[in-house]
């Protein structure tokens, strides 16, 4: 059974835990424009796995937040992720540089 993923807002970032894939992704889809109001910086380091549907929704929160005019950081991105966007071989502005 996959790791059930979490969420939590604090201040401008938004913090994710646990699995972001396919059978994880929905409560998170479902709430994405609440949940992304404010937040500049997406923190992933409590992220134990990413597939392509967790990238395909990381891709989504960061087209949201550049419609609202807000460039996003993302932060702990594990090397797997990192790999996997390099894989599909993404245009480099899509998601922006990964931070430390």
């Amino acid at each position: 059974m996959a790791d059930e993923l979490s969420w939590q807002c604090e201040s401008e970032t938004l913090h994710l835990t646990g699995e972001l894939d396919s059978d994880t992704v929905g409560p998170l889809w479902r709430q994405r424009e609440q949940i992304m109001a404010g937040i500049k910086v997406l923190n992933l380091s409590g992220l134990s796995r990413v597939d392509t549907s967790g990238l395909a929704l990381l891709i989504h929160l960061v087209a949201f937040a550049r419609r609202q005019n807000v460039e996003v950081e993302l932060q702990g991105a594990s090397d797997n992720l990192q790999t996997l966007t390099k894989l599909y071989n993404l245009p480099e502005d899509i998601l922006p540089a990964f931070a430390g």
